[in-house]
């Protein structure tokens, strides 16, 4: 059974999702509870149970996050239910990932064909997304090269397990 301290902490995780995402509050209750539960591995019947949640909308929750690649599915042996929990290496891979803004670049740059002619005001919103998203296409693969090292010294210093 969740704690009190333990269910504000996935109600402030769903706020935040959907603040920041637009997201259901339940996506993000997920999420929170993923990071801190007990054991990390759980099935979508055990996350609605201790988040006092409907099981479907649960498994909408467990389905988003997997579609983000936030989460990991498996099987255990002899078990009928799946199993989810946080993908050990999604802050990374997200780092790793520069798809979402190269993806968004390239739509920037059509607009800026579509509007060639404009004045430089008008333009200056796009120009502005399109250098944003070709900083951020740079600075990822160092960002991950940055993050891995950093890691390995806080594994090193024992505050990471």
């Amino acid at each position: 059974m969740a704690t009190d301290a333990e269910l504000d902490f996935a109600d402030q995780v769903g706020r935040y999702f959907a603040r920041q995402y637009g997201m259901p509050p339940a996506t993000g209750r997920v999420a929170g509870w993923l990071l801190l539960c007990d054991p990390p591995a759980q099935t979508a019947g055990e996350i609605a149970e201790a988040l006092q949640m409907s099981r479907s909308a649960a498994g909408s929750a467990v389905g988003t996050l997997e579609h983000w690649g936030m989460l990991r599915r498996f099987r255990a042996a002899g078990e009928r239910a799946d199993r989810v929990m946080i993908h050990p290496s999604y802050g990374l891979q997200s780092l790793e990932s520069a798809g979402e803004y190269e993806a968004l670049a390239a739509i920037t740059r059509k607009g800026l064909k579509a509007i060639a002619g404009a004045p430089v005001e008008r333009r200056a919103r796009l120009v502005e997304m399109t250098a944003l998203c070709e900083f951020l296409i740079e600075r990822m693969p160092k960002l991950a090269d940055e993050w891995r090292e950093h890691r390995e010294t806080l594994r090193a210093s024992g505050e990471l397990p």
